[in-house]
């Protein structure tokens, strides 16, 4: 029976490739690859020379049948790489292993780098529970909602933003969330690796201080544990009874077809009298001004 490999590569630092994962590479007879490009030189350094296919978010739905049913029929062994870090973690490769599941063929992961993972471990949250969210909403009210309801699920919470939106992002979250906690990090395992930990406020300010702020890619991690709950929402009062009399005259109703409206909505019947003389009152004085 063959088994399909997913495998996880370096998110920067090529050191940070297993000896399992290289080993791995060597031995399958295919490797289905987000980006073969990418994925060719990786294999280059560490001289690897298996044959590369493509998977990625384009194709994984058709290719993921198909490579799953030619791992059947040749019985040969594949790994499943992306370009950096951990495969269906905020990448493709989801469809592939669903389709193996699927046709029985075994799973074996070849665990290694993930970004998020990476950061969260270097944020000095209390990381006991968390959800991992990927990339969030971009439109401003979306956003905003997905935030609160964050807040509200989990204590704490691992994003990933590109360099030219991060800034707009914390923008959101110091003003959403102000109490809310941030881990921002950039450029993990790299050369020119930061990591900056404060305040939703205070990070946005350093964010904002940084002239290189649009380099690298950014993992965050966001702490709601002092984020105070949202008070519940209360229901909009109720229309007073001159309201409700006023809406059903203008609707076309007379005074007294009004009165017995409400009545029968429930409205006292002495509470409804009150408030249609009040309105009378009100007409007349505004005939004799």
């Amino acid at each position: 029976m063959p088994t399909l490999y997913v495998v996880a590569t370096p998110i920067g630092n090529l050191q940070d490739m297993s000896p399992r994962a290289i080993e791995t590479l060597r031995s399958v007879a295919l490797i289905a690859a987000e980006d073969t490009r990418v994925t060719m030189k990786l294999c280059q350094v560490f001289d690897i020379h298996t044959p590369l296919t493509s998977c990625h978010q384009h194709n994984e739905e058709s290719k993921g049948g198909y490579l799953a049913e030619r791992m059947l029929q040749e019985n040969i062994d594949l790994a499943l790489t992306t370009d950096a870090g951990t495969p269906c973690v905020s990448d493709p490769g989801y469809a592939l292993v669903r389709a193996a599941w699927e046709r029985g063929i075994e799973v074996v992961p070849v665990p290694g780098c993930c970004a998020g993972v990476a950061a969260l471990s270097a944020s000095g949250f209390d990381a006991r529970e968390w959800a991992f969210y990927g990339f969030l909403p971009r439109e401003k009210k979306e956003l905003r909602d997905k935030l609160r309801q964050m807040a509200r699920g989990v204590p704490v919470a691992i994003v990933h933003e590109s360099p030219y939106r991060v800034v707009e992002l914390m923008e959101q979250v110091a003003e959403v969330l102000p109490a809310c906690r941030v881990s921002a990090s950039c450029d993990l395992t790299k050369l020119h690796e930061k990591t900056i930990r404060g305040t939703a406020g205070e990070v946005l300010a350093l964010l904002k201080e940084n002239p290189k702020v649009e380099k690298g890619e950014y993992c965050l991690v966001l702490d709601f544990h002092e984020v105070p709950p949202e008070a519940e929402e209360q229901p909009a009062a109720a229309l007073s009874l001159e309201a409700q009399l006023t809406e059903l005259l203008l609707a076309g109703c007379d005074l007294r077809e009004a009165q017995g409206t409400l009545v029968e909505r429930g409205a006292k019947k002495n509470a409804v009298k009150a408030a249609a003389l009040r309105i009378k009152r009100l007409f007349t004085e505004e005939e004799n001004a």
